[in-house]
C-alpha cells in the first residue's frame, strides 16, 4: 500500500518525531493514504516554514510502499469514537503518556475537530458529546508509525514537489 507524508524535504530514511506535542496518537511518523491530503500537509507546511525563515520553501511530498506484516501491535479506529477521543485526548494533553501500539490508524483531528477535543481536555464539553459532534466533520485519515519496528515496513518510492 502506498502513504503518502508532506513536509517540505525529501525524507528517504523516516524517524520519529519527538519534538512536536500535540499530536493526535502520540510521537510518530504521520502518514496518510491519501494523497490530496499530504500535498495539502505539504503546502501547508512550506507556508508556515516560509513566514518563518523569510525565505520560499518547497511542499514536498514523499511516497513509500508500506509492506504491512500485520505481526505489529495495530490499533485501528474507523470514526470518531469514544476510544479514539481518549487516545487523542490522552497524545494532546499528556506529554509523557506512551500507548503500546507500533502503528495507529485512524482519523485526524484537524482544526474544527481539534476546537473540539480542546474542549474535552480543558472539561468544557463532555466527550460523548464532542464523538456526536463529530459525526458531522469530514475527518481525514492518518496512519502514525509510532516505533522504530513500524518503520522498518517503510521503503522510500520517491518525492516530488507540489505547487502552491
Amino acid at each position: 500500500m502506498l502513504v503518502y507524508h508532506g513536509t517540505t524535504l525529501e525524507i528517504q530514511n523516516p524517524r520519529i518525531v519527538t519534538s512536536e506535542i500535540g499530536r493526535d496518537f502520540g510521537f510518530a511518523f504521520y502518514t496518510t493514504d491519501i494523497k490530496e491530503q499530504a500535498e495539502r500537509w505539504a503546502i501547508r507546511r512550506a507556508k508556515i516554514l516560509s513566514r518563518t525563515s523569510g525565505k520560499k520553501e518547497q511542499a514536498v511530498v514523499n511516497v513509500y510502499e508500506w509492506n504491512e506484516s500485520h505481526t505489529l501491535k495495530e490499533k485501528i479506529f474507523t470514526g470518531a469514537s469514544l476510544d479514539w477521543l481518549d487516545m487523542v485526548v490522552q497524545c494532546r494533553s499528556n506529554i509523557s503518556y506512551k500507548h503500546e501500539y507500533d502503528i495507529v490508524m485512524g482519523k485526524i483531528a484537524n482544526d474544527n475537530v481539534g476546537e473540539t477535543v480542546s474542549y474535552v481536555v480543558q472539561g468544557i464539553m463532555r466527550k460523548e458529546d464532542a464523538v456526536e459532534r463529530l459525526k458531522f466533520e469530514k475527518i481525514n485519515n492518518q496512519i502514525a508509525f509510532c516505533t522504530e519496528t513500524a518503520l522498518s515496513e517503510l521503503a522510500f518510492v520517491e518525492s516530488y514537489i507540489v505547487e502552491a
